[in-house]
Order: structure tokens, then C-alpha cells, then sequence
């Protein structure tokens, strides 16, 4: 199991550092691999507050380019020099919010992996494509567009995330989850057969009070946290509900 933390734009940098703190100090013995993605401005003072415990952090976003004119950008290279292990690509926020083209989150995955850092590949639907029967199809085109045709033990983890589950409350069900994730797994095997064993991450509301049923889902690896990875007793309940899982 992998349990990721995406903290969006939210907290201080006292927040953020004491949110981490707490996490260090009461994760349990064997929990899964345990991530957090700060702002990053933040992301200094978390991997200072993470440093020598198994929890890793990294960035929400990287950089297509490795360096140059980019004004306000930060490449996955500047990420590794921090020592953040992981990026997250391809967010539906990102997406959304910022235009990005299935171009661009390929050029975004390939810098991960060129700068040597984990990459978090999300894809996922919206509402009007899946009541038009299109989720399959559309996450489908996500992973052949985002993922380079040529891998080879580069470490990059799948997030399905249905947009109209991300911080709207909604879940898919237990149904829904297990389809989408068993065609990710399916299609991972035919088409990357180097990420045929590869975490795939459920997100979109998950919370305390119902990672046990998103984990009991099939071929769910883990979560991607928004909203319930911001307090620590709900992170923990889902990281504990992973170890039950």
C-alpha cells in the first residue's frame, strides 16, 4: 500500500511543519509507504520534519523543462537537489484550472523520470463523460498519452482520481472503483508491462470513514489524500485503515 498526501494550497509554514511533526511521531510501526506533498513553499520545512522517519515528500508539480526561462516554474531536477522523492503529475486540478494538455503532462512524467524521482501520474474522468460512458475510454487515453512508450523499472505510480469525486463528498462505489482499477491494471499489463505491478491509488474523497471500503476495492494500492491529509488524526485513520486493508 502507498498512502499520499496532497495538501493543495492550504496551511502556513508553522502549520504545515507542525502537521508533519505529528505524523513522524505517530505513524505506526509498519505502515505503508507514507508520502506528503506541501505547497512548495513548505516543502523545505517538511523534509527537515521528515528526516530520518519512513515518511517521504515531494512536489505537486514539476517542471516539463529542466532549467531556463521559465519564470515561476520548478523543474523535477530543483525537486531531487531538496531531497523530495516524488512528484505528483497530471492533477485534474492542474488540468483544469491550468490548461494542461495531455502533452504536456507526458513532457512532465518524462523530466520526473529523467531527474530520477517517483512520479504520481493521475488520471480520471468527470461526470459528463462517465454518464456518457466514456470514463473507460478517457482514462484509457490518459495513460497512452502520459506514460512514455519506452520504461524500464522507472518508478511511477497510477492515481485514479474521478474529477467528480475530488473534494465534492462523492465517492464512486466500491463497484465503480474496482472497474476502473482492474481496466488500469489490465491495460498496464498489455501496453506497459513495466508497470504491470505498479501502485495504482484511489482518490477522491477518501477520508477515515470510508478507506476501508475504497481498500477493499480491487487492485486499489492506496490512496491520494486531498482534504483529510490536512488533519492528522483523519491521515492516520486512513493510513491505519491501509494496514487493515
Amino acid at each position: 500500500m502507498f498512502i499520499a498526501g496532497n495538501w493543495k494550497m492550504n496551511g502556513t509554514l508553522d502549520q504545515a511543519r507542525a502537521l508533519a511533526r505529528a505524523l513522524v511521531e505517530q505513524l505506526p510501526a509498519g505502515a505503508p509507504t507514507t508520502a506528503l506533498f506541501p505547497p512548495a513553499p513548505h516543502l523545505t520545512a517538511v523534509l527537515e520534519e521528515v528526516a530520518d522517519s519512513p515518511i517521504f515528500a515531494g512536489g505537486q508539480d514539476c517542471s516539463p523543462h529542466p532549467d531556463g526561462a521559465h519564470t515561476g516554474d520548478v523543474s523535477a531536477a530543483m525537486l531531487v537537489d531538496l531531497g523530495a522523492r516524488g512528484v505528483i503529475v497530471g492533477h485534474s486540478e492542474r488540468r483544469t484550472n491550468h490548461g494542461e494538455t495531455d502533452a504536456q503532462v507526458l513532457a512532465k512524467v518524462t523530466a520526473g523520470m529523467q531527474a530520477g524521482i517517483g512520479v504520481i501520474l493521475c488520471v480520471g474522468e468527470t461526470l459528463e463523460q462517465r454518464e456518457a460512458g466514456q470514463a473507460e475510454a478517457v482514462v484509457r487515453g490518459q495513460l497512452a498519452a502520459g506514460l512514455p512508450e519506452t520504461l524500464s523499472g522507472d518508478a511511477i505510480t497510477i492515481a485514479y482520481e474521478p474529477v467528480w469525486a475530488i473534494g465534492t463528498g462523492k465517492v464512486a462505489t466500491r463497484d465503480d472503483i474496482s472497474t476502473m482499477h482492474r481496466m488500469i491494471r489490465a491495460w498496464l499489463r498489455e501496453h506497459r508491462p513495466a508497470l504491470a505491478e505498479t501502485f495504482i491509488l484511489y482518490g477522491g474523497s477518501v477520508k477515515a470513514a470510508n478507506a476501508d471500503d475504497v481498500f477493499a476495492a480491487d487492485e486499489v494500492g492506496g490512496a491520494l489524500v486531498g482534504g483529510a491529509s490536512l488533519k492528522s488524526d483523519d491521515f492516520l485513520g486512513i493510513i491505519t485503515a491501509a494496514m487493515n486493508a
